[in-house]
């Protein structure tokens, strides 16, 4: 009895039928405006993940490159055989220990980066920074992370003698280049390479025991260094600048770090020593 009238009522059979419709339909459209927030969500945690990625990365880049280590190339001939580049041809990029000399002061025989501490130090560099001053900005910005090269004429030469010490060379007593009267043990000189400069100038450049011609004596200030390139005779080092207010000395806080290694080309991959010219 009970059954009978359960399947011969039409009006419940359509109510129950009209129900499970609306349960399909409804909850369906519900998945849809889920699945599309969770989409939009996704999306959004991903693109913030991102951005704390790049500013850590950006963060680490900028107290690395201002505190510890930074990479220079060398567009010069003046440090050959020891460090090696040329116009045209493919320089040694350099990495510089700038740590080192918030504890120490630099000595004798390190090979140091520095920024050109008069304007005769200057020669034939241009800034690489661009005239349009919003570009401009942003190179500046970009060289706080090493994205881009500093703003300033920046050198390499192998400190010789340090404040307080009277540097020379004479011609005529054969000794080289003296600090405090003692001649200097300079092995990382190539002696043929001098020849060879010697011989392609004319008899201009690399000749005798200075390689080049006489100077001082001259006593480097507290403070500053006397530096000189290891391609002794092709080097516009303090020799050149013996008539600037420093007579040619570089201001220990004009140096930027010690260098370390070389780190390409990966044929010249290595580190870079120091050698006491003094000892």
């Amino acid at each position: 009895m009970d059954d009978n009238s359960r399947g011969d009522d039409p009006s419940q059979a359509n109510e129950e039928s009209g129900s499970g419709e609306d349960a399909q339909s409804d909850p369906g459209f519900t998945f849809q405006e889920d699945a599309s927030d969770d989409e939009e969500k996704g999306k959004s945690r991903w693109l913030r993940e991102l951005l704390i990625i790049v500013a850590i990365v950006l963060v680490l880049m900028f107290v690395f490159t201002q505190f510890f280590f930074r990479q220079y190339v060398v567009p010069s001939e003046s440090m050959e055989p020891t460090l090696h580049g040329c116009y045209g041809c493919t320089n040694d990029h350099i990495v510089v220990d700038k740590m080192v000399y918030r504890f120490s002061d630099p000595e004798p025989g390190d090979v140091v980066v520095f920024k050109a501490p008069t304007s005769s130090w200057d020669g034939g560099w241009s800034s690489p920074r661009s005239s349009n001053p919003v570009m401009h900005k942003v190179q500046d910005v970009l060289a706080w992370f090493a994205l881009a090269p500093p703003d300033e004429n920046n050198l390499v030469k192998r400190v010789i003698a340090t404040g307080g010490q009277t540097v020379q060379c004479r011609e005529a007593d054969g000794k080289g280049v003296t600090v405090d009267g003692k001649a200097l043990n300079e092995p990382y000189i190539d002696k043929q390479l001098q020849a060879q400069t010697y011989q392609q100038s004319g008899g201009v450049l690399g000749q005798g025991s200075c390689y080049g011609e006489d100077f001082g004596p001259i006593k480097v200030p507290e403070g500053n260094l006397w530096v000189m390139g290891d391609n002794r005779s092709n080097s516009a080092d303090s020799r050149a600048h013996i008539d600037d207010e420093y007579q040619g000395t570089v201001p220990v806080s004009d140096v930027r770090g010690k260098v370390r290694f070389i780190i390409y080309p990966f044929s010249r991959i290595g580190g870079v020593g120091s050698v006491n010219p003094q000892s």
